[in-house]
């Protein structure tokens, strides 16, 4: 996993996901996997997938990190939209 941390922080996100793909087809309980696949979807600008994999995490582990990178997109996301909700 640390290398993946590795290219996520680079900034070489494809092959951190597709790392990471490969990785939860053979161990789909791994909820660190999850987590980190949605560091990867956010810092490539998708949020939905980024979501779905931090829910995915959470799922798995309650305690995991993931649920404090889900909140902290959420408010990010609930303040970048609020001029939608009141023109």
């Amino acid at each position: 996993m640390e290398k993946i941390r590795e290219l996520i922080y680079e900034g070489q996100v494809d092959e951190a996901i597709r790392l990471l793909d490969a990785h939860l087809e053979a161990n789909p309980d791994d909820d660190e996997a999850y987590y980190l696949r949605g560091n990867a979807w956010r810092k490539k600008g998708n949020n939905r997938l980024a979501l779905n994999n931090y829910l995915e995490a959470m799922e798995r582990n309650p305690e995991s990190p993931a649920r404090k990178a889900h909140d902290m997109l959420m408010n990010i996301l609930d303040f970048y939209h609020k001029d939608l909700y009141n023109p």
